[in-house]
Order: C-alpha cells, then sequence, then structure tokens
C-alpha cells in the first residue's frame, strides 16, 4: 500500500510495527497483513485502491458500514480503525489468534451450524431495523440480487451448454419466476459470505466470522444455509437442511430456487464478466456453480 497508508496505520497503532506476516488467499487484491507492535499489540490491516481493482474499494466501505453497525462481540474481529481518502480505503481489525476450520470434521461443522445461528440472533437483536441498501458504501440488497438472478435464468439459452445443463436452459419458464420470488421475502441483515476462508477457528475451538464485504439484507434463512453449503453436493446436505428451523420455514422450493438461481448467476457471470486483478475469480464461479448444480439435481431427482 501507498505511504500515505502505511502512515495512517503506524498512526493509529501509536508503536512501531516490527513484524509483518502477510496473509494469502482469498480473491481480492491488495494487502492483508498480520503486524506485530513494538510495545506486543498486534492488528490485522487490509487496504486497496481503485488502480489494484476500482470494485473492491466498495466492499471495504461496506465492511465497514456493517461493522460499526454490529460494534464488538467474539463472534467476529472487532473494528479498530479504519481510513477513505476517496481511492484507498483500509481497515484495522482486531487480530485473531485462529486457522481455518476444517469443515470436513463433523464436530467442527455442527459448531458452525449452531454458531451462525448465534450470529443471526446477535445481529438481529444488535441491528433490528438495517439501514437502506446504498451501492456505493452501505449495505447490499439480496432483493436486487435476486432480480438479477432471475434475470439470468431469464436468459439461461445464451449460456454455453459447458457451464449450464440443458435442465436449466430448457425450463426457463418454471424456475425464473421461482427465483424471483426470493426478492419478494422478509429482510433482515445477513453477512451472506459464510465459507472456510471468511472463518477462523480459536485455539479454543470457537469459530470467528470474517469479511463482512458482503454484508446485505435479505431473509434471514440465507446464513443458515450458506454455512451448510460446504456440502451441497452430499446428502447430509438435505438432512441438515431440513433440521433447520430457518430454512425449514423457508422451505424446499425456496432452497431449490436459490441453488438454481445462484448456480446460473455465476454461470451466467462466468461467462460475460471481465474482472481486473481477479485472476481466480472465475473459476471460483465456475466450480461453485457445479457445486450447487450437483446438490439441485440430488434434491430434484435428477438423473
Amino acid at each position: 500500500m501507498p505511504e500515505h497508508v502505511r502512515d495512517w496505520v503506524a498512526d493509529e497503532l501509536a508503536s512501531p510495527v516490527v513484524e509483518a506476516a502477510e496473509q494469502v488467499g482469498g480473491m481480492s487484491p491488495g494487502c492483508a497483513t498480520r503486524l506485530v507492535c513494538g510495545d506486543g499489540t498486534r492488528a490485522f490491516v487490509k487496504a486497496v485502491g481503485t488502480e489494484l481493482n476500482p470494485k473492491t474499494p466498495v466492499l471495504f466501505r461496506r465492511e465497514i458500514t456493517a461493522l460499526t453497525l454490529i460494534g464488538s462481540h467474539e463472534l467476529w474481529a472487532d473494528l479498530r480503525s479504519s481510513y477513505d481518502d476517496g481511492d484507498w480505503v483500509a481497515i484495522l481489525l482486531e487480530d485473531v489468534e485462529g486457522t481455518h476450520p476444517d469443515l470436513d470434521d463433523d464436530a467442527t461443522m455442527d459448531t458452525l451450524l449452531r454458531e451462525t445461528d448465534r450470529l443471526g440472533q446477535v445481529l438481529a437483536e444488535r441491528v433490528p431495523d438495517p439501514p437502506a441498501p446504498d451501492p456505493d458504501r452501505g449495505l447490499g440488497d439480496l432483493r436486487q440480487g435476486f432480480r438479477e438472478w432471475a434475470d439470468s435464468v431469464a436468459r439461461a439459452d445464451e449460456i454455453p451448454g459447458d457451464l449450464l445443463p440443458d435442465w436449466i436452459r430448457c425450463d426457463t419458464g418454471t424456475w425464473e419466476p421461482l427465483v424471483r420470488a426470493l426478492a419478494d421475502e422478509d429482510v433482515r441483515l445477513v453477512h451472506w459470505d459464510i465459507r472456510t476462508d471468511n472463518l477462523l477457528e480459536r485455539p479454543t475451538g470457537e469459530l470467528v466470522f470474517l469479511d463482512w464485504g458482503a454484508t446485505a439484507i435479505g431473509p434471514g434463512w440465507l446464513d443458515p444455509l450458506l454455512a451448510r453449503l460446504e456440502r451441497v453436493e452430499s446428502p447430509w446436505f438435505d438432512e441438515s437442511v431440513a433440521s433447520s428451523p430457518a430454512l425449514a420455514a423457508a422451505g424446499d422450493t425456496a432452497v431449490d430456487a436459490w441453488l438454481v438461481g445462484f448456480a446460473t448467476f455465476l454461470a451466467w457471470r462466468a461467462h460475460t464478466a471481465v474482472d481486473v486483478n481477479l485472476p481466480t475469480l472465475n473459476d471460483f464461479r465456475i466450480s461453485e456453480s457445479r457445486r450447487m448444480l450437483v446438490g439441485a439435481e440430488r434434491r430434484l431427482g435428477i438423473a
């Protein structure tokens, strides 16, 4: 990051940085670094400018908005400070000791499902009436997102066959209204980006939810669904969905429409998007779309 942003970090920490450990992973460009200061203070900093990617600073601003709204809690890394000069955006966070959890482990997955439900309760208590979405720096709006998914379903016949199967491409009349109906559900504050690389497991076993740049308003059952998505290709997913009060209330039709809509939207983006400094994003779209389609086909009995 540029010198003036580095100077801001040094001023905020009020002690010289003596160790810096770069964190590798994720899809966004920019700095992601664990810091240790001379006085023993630890912090995590991430920063990005429009020269690296024109859209990523918007996600950082959204994360700042979200963490400011929800305050301090053990379920997430606390916001210490933030910087925004209109070009570069930087976030200084509590440094959480831990590693990404192994969601192939049943006990760890059980912890994630339990803590995701707890997260939803805390967010509802902290922010019972979320502010209106703001595409430039505020919360995202999943109602608009679902409409975009439905639009991509309506144009599914334009998506190459190697990205999307014929049972969707040839039956858009069934799936488009079901996906669009997701936008009519009641909404609340949701994290909307729960996956392994956005979680840390503390040495004591507790989970911490990271990366709030996707925070949005949407149906309350979305975070419980995302927490289970790591196993969408397995029948375990269906059993777990049925055991969740939030997902059971949403109903199988909503879950199936969500899988079809998101898979189709990712396939559409894989076919049409032009990404700047995001070399892993398109492969991620394709792999996630295919995983969700495996789950949808199993649930719908499609051979």
